[in-house]
């Protein structure tokens, strides 16, 4: 079965510095029958205005991948990590038995992120961070893993799940098959139609499903 939610029915937010858009249940935005897919609990598309942002706040027992898309985002938690992510790249967070973290927008022009939460495999572990850049180039028509919990992605940014996060750029009349070669998946995608830029979560363990995109 396959759902469509269009991007302008979205529930979410506009907090000025901060304008969100909710795929799944979120904060103030309370939606009961669609509260997660599988493991992925939480596909934010957030616009962060310039010179601000998150403020220090805790995480536990969740795994958290940001995309930048546009902009940039500077990232310090309370394990001493800094570090800044541009457009095109990739941060992932463990959050794992306890973190504080926070995420600002230090560039004089708006940041663009997906904001994605995946509850871990385990909860409890040493929290980490890290973050790696995928540039556009090499996903260009192809499917790039960016993060997962599986062993033989050895290029993806690890994450606590049974799961994998993946990126691509889809070409004018380009279609896109996202089968695996894992086990049985539940597949959910992004897309956004302007940039044609993809994004899948998938989990084991479910019917093996596909999704393809053309035009």
């Amino acid at each position: 079965m396959i759902e469509l939610r269009p991007f302008a029915k979205l529930g979410g937010a506009d907090h000025g510095w901060l304008k969100a858009k909710h795929h799944f249940s979120f904060a103030s935005h309370y939606d009961p029958n669609n509260m997660a897919h599988g493991a992925l609990r939480v596909w934010n598309d957030d616009e962060i205005a310039p010179n601000t942002g998150f403020p220090a706040h805790p995480h536990a027992n969740m795994e958290i991948i940001t995309y930048v898309r546009e902009g940039a985002i500077t990232h310090q938690d309370s394990l001493g990590n800094e570090g800044r992510t541009e457009a095109g790249d990739v941060q992932v967070m463990s959050a794992g038995s306890g973190i504080r973290h926070s995420e600002y927008n230090l560039e004089p022009t708006r940041t663009r992120i997906f904001q994605i939460w995946i509850e871990p495999t385990a909860r409890g572990g040493q929290p980490t961070w890290g973050s790696k850049p995928f540039p556009k180039a090499d996903r260009s028509g192809k499917l790039v893993t960016i993060a997962s919990g599986f062993e033989d992605d050895t290029d993806a940014l690890p994450i606590r799940a049974d799961a994998r996060v993946l990126a691509t750029t889809l070409r004018p009349a380009r279609a896109q098959n996202t089968r695996r070669r894992s086990h049985g998946t539940s597949t959910w995608c992004r897309l956004r139609a302007r940039s044609r830029s993809m994004a899948f979560a998938s989990k084991p363990a479910m019917a093996p499903q596909s999704a393809t995109r053309t035009g």
